[in-house]
C-alpha cells in the first residue's frame, strides 16, 4: 500500500549540468633573473692569488663567502636548467653540499650567463637582503662576489665583480642597490696590491673545439693553439 496515499518514486543520480563559465582564482609563477658585471682587472698571479679573492669581499658579504672552482672536465655540460637533462642532474649532484646561498647565486648567475664555470672561479655570498626559513635568499636579495679566470697568454688572473638577484619578482630599489654593491666590490678589486689596472679581455672559449692545446694538469681543451696558460687551472700548458 502507498504510504499516506502517495506513490514512492525511485531517485536517479543524474550528473549536474556542465557550466560554460565557472568563477575561479588564477595562479601563476614568473621567475625573473638579472645580473651586473664590472670591468675586468688584471691581477698579478702568485701562490696566494685565489685566497686573495675572498678578501675582496670584505665589508660587503654577509657571513662567510664560499669558493666555487671551475667544473671538472667530466661535468662540462652541467647547467641549472631543469629542462636540459642530464646536465641539470649533474649540476644538482655536484652542488648538493654547497650552502643554499651559493646554490641560489650559481643558479642566477649561470642562468643569465654572468658566470661560466667552465673556466670561471667564483667567490661569493649574500650581499644584501634576507634569507627565508630554509636558508635561501629572498627574491629581492642580492647575491654575488668576484669572478676570475686565468689569462691564457700571461698567466695573470683576470678578476671582475658580479652581482645578481631575482626569482618571484623584484623590488623597485634592487637595481640601484646592486649597482652600489658592484661599484664597491670593483673598488676592492682595484685596491689589491697586485692589481695591474683595468683591462679589456675576452672571456675564454669553453673548450668545445678539438684542435686546441689540452692542459696536461686538468685536461681542459683551450680551443686554440696559442694558449700559453690554461684558462681553467692557470697552469702552464705543456707542449710536445
Amino acid at each position: 500500500m502507498p504510504l499516506f496515499g502517495k506513490t514512492k518514486k525511485n531517485h536517479v543520480n543524474t550528473p549536474p549540468p556542465v557550466l560554460e563559465d565557472v568563477p575561479a582564482q588564477d595562479f601563476a609563477l614568473k621567475l625573473s633573473y638579472a645580473a651586473k658585471s664590472s670591468e675586468s682587472v688584471r691581477i698579478k698571479a702568485g701562490p696566494a692569488a685565489v685566497a686573495r679573492l675572498a678578501r675582496m669581499l670584505d665589508g660587503y658579504v654577509q657571513g662567510e663567502p664560499e669558493l666555487v672552482e671551475p667544473y671538472p672536465v667530466e661535468l662540462g655540460h652541467a647547467a641549472p636548467f631543469i629542462a636540459r637533462m642530464p646536465g641539470a642532474a649533474e649540476w644538482l649532484t655536484y652542488h648538493r653540499k654547497r650552502l643554499p646561498v651559493t646554490r641560489h647565486a650559481l643558479e642566477v648567475l649561470e642562468a643569465v650567463d654572468a658566470v661560466d664555470l667552465a673556466f670561471d672561479t667564483l667567490v661569493g655570498g649574500l650581499l644584501d637582503g634576507e634569507l627565508d626559513t630554509s636558508g635561501y635568499p629572498e627574491y629581492n636579495a642580492i647575491i654575488g662576489g668576484v669572478a676570475s679566470h686565468w689569462d691564457e697568454m700571461t698567466g695573470d688572473m683576470i678578476v671582475r665583480a658580479v652581482v645578481g638577484w631575482g626569482g618571484r619578482g623584484v623590488r623597485g630599489d634592487t637595481d640601484r642597490n646592486a649597482s652600489r654593491l658592484l661599484a664597491g666590490l670593483f673598488g676592492n678589486i682595484q685596491a689589491d696590491r697586485h692589481s695591474l689596472g683595468v683591462v679589456s679581455v675576452e672571456r675564454p672559449v669553453t673548450g668545445t673545439k678539438t684542435d686546441g692545446v689540452v692542459c696536461a694538469h686538468c685536461g681542459f681543451n683551450s680551443g686554440h693553439l696559442r694558449a700559453f696558460y690554461c684558462p681553467k687551472c692557470g697552469m702552464r700548458m705543456a707542449r710536445s
